[in-house]
């Protein structure tokens, strides 16, 4: 057993900024991944990482926590922070005969960093999420076949991604600190301001004018900020509904396919509403098909293909992008047992419970970032993650050494609190992971804070300048 005291990085210096220059507004992978490895590099992070390895275990011992690996190690730290993603750990497949697919089964939650060659292939997608939104149309250009195969509709709205404009860029950099420091005030983490005029308020040209105009623009905060009332009102969301599917009309030639990828079951923003490029497009290609499975539903996967209530769709490849066991699925797969060997398994079973999403009681020294209570995946994550960073390393240095741990009567309040602002919310009228209604048997609760980020960030700041309300601290033995 050993201990480990890393270095911590209290801030990253602006030049970081400055230094680094993106190439579109919404960079893919390899180039996220370039700019991950220069920042490591840069700041010699990588002697305070270990790669390729599993926690599997985390222990309170009374005044400290024994972390164990899949490798046999076991380290002991004072305090310890899970970052373990809000998105992190794929579901259970829970599709029939999955395991006896002859051909080749890709899972976008894990691609193979080499890529995939699906020329001359015939395929098959399950999943019309986020995931697969991004995925269908590239691998719509290689394969000689590809079936989709839709479990809910979902509403989608055009990236418009390209080349950022290098003077818009250096406009941008010369003011970055204000523009950084506005969007961690506003309630997404994003700058712009949502419109306070109601959606209702007038009339159909002048509505749709609005919409076409953030259609065009792109992006979702555009469409979300046209009206500030459509994630709060029904009726007002459905103006938002209707505009979308009748785009689907517009550009899907099948008028069966367009009514079968507009969604009519819940409003938009119940569900992650997802972000793409030439997705409603791809099924005009004469090559894709799509497969409504709450028409024809899915009955299981055979060695050959896919089969429906109605048909056998043979396929060479099986791509799944049947989503994650979202805010809490990374957490209970690591068998954390805190104060009297109590497991936060357990201590979650109708839920969780958490004090502002960082800390659980009974679990003394443990920090979550974005966890669950906590507005995560309602808002720019990278915001959100930041905010926490920079609230537990404050609180990490206002402890010196003592113990930190949520009080119950503050953490059910907390948990209460979340509860009763999300059924405002739009998130409550759809089965999304956001409630963890994406997987079977888990409590149906609602996962994240809905009231902001800058709110939030205003209530984490109080409970620290209050000597940190809500927590209890003590002397170490």
């Amino acid at each position: 057993m050993r201990r480990r005291e890393p270095r911590v990085l209290l801030f990253l210096p602006p030049e970081l900024e400055q230094e680094w220059d993106w190439t579109e507004r919404y960079p893919a992978q390899p180039e996220i991944l370039s700019y991950a490895e220069h920042v490591a590099h840069r700041f010699d992070l990588r002697r305070d990482i270990t790669f390729d390895t599993r926690v599997t275990a985390a222990t309170w011992r009374g005044d400290h926590w024994e972390v164990g690996t899949d490798g046999g190690e076991r380290i002991t730290a004072t305090y310890c922070v899970f970052a373990t993603g809000c998105l992190s750990r794929p579901k259970d497949l829970d599709l029939p005969g999955v395991g006896t697919f002859a051909g080749p089964t890709y899972l976008t939650s894990s691609w193979p960093h080499e890529g995939v060659d699906f020329t001359g292939r015939r395929v098959a997608v399950v999943g019309t999420g986020s995931s697969g939104v991004q995925a269908i149309p590239v691998i719509a250009e290689q394969a000689a076949q590809l079936t989709v195969f839709q479990r809910t509709p979902n509403y989608v709205v055009p990236a418009r991604n390209g080349p950022l404009d290098p003077e818009a860029q250096r406009a941008r950099k010369a003011d970055y600190r204000r523009f950084r420091e506005e969007a961690s005030h506003t309630l997404g983490g994003l700058l712009g301001t949502p419109s306070t005029v109601s959606a209702l308020s007038v009339d159909e040209d002048t509505r749709r004018s609005a919409y076409e105009q953030a259609w065009a623009q792109g992006g979702l905060t555009a469409f979300r900020q046209t009206y500030g009332d459509i994630a709060l009102d029904l009726a007002a969301n459905d103006t938002a509904a209707r505009f979308i599917r009748s785009k689907i009309r517009e550009v899907v030639r099948d008028p069966d396919t367009a009514a079968a990828l507009g969604p009519t079951n819940h409003p938009f923003g119940a569900k992650r509403p997802c972000l793409d490029t030439g997705y409603f497009q791809t099924y005009n290609k004469p090559t894709v098909r799509l497969v409504d499975l709450q028409k024809t539903p899915l009955t299981e996967i055979v060695p050959g293909g896919v089969r429906t209530t109605e048909e056998l769709v043979e396929v060479d490849d099986l791509v799944l992008a049947t989503g994650f066991d979202a805010m809490t699925g990374a957490l209970l797969a690591i068998d954390i047992r805190g104060r009297d060997g109590v497991r936060l398994a357990d201590a979650w079973a109708d839920g969780p419970h958490t004090y502002l999403g960082l800390g659980v009681a009974g679990f003394p020294n443990l920090f979550t970032i974005t966890g669950p209570g906590s507005p995560s995946v309602l808002c720019n994550m990278m915001v959100a993650i930041e905010q926490h960073v920079d609230w537990i390393t404050d609180c990490l240095a206002a402890l010196d050494g003592r113990t930190i741990e949520p009080e119950e009567t503050a953490q059910e309040h907390w948990t209460a609190h979340v509860a009763e602002a999300g059924t405002k919310s739009m998130i409550m009228r759809g089965n999304s992971w956001y409630l963890g209604a994406n997987v079977p048997g888990k409590p149906r609760v609602f996962l994240p804070y809905v009231g902001g980020l800058g709110p939030y960030r205003d209530t984490c700041d109080e409970v620290a300048a209050e000597g940190y309300r809500g927590f209890r601290l003590t002397e170490t033995a």
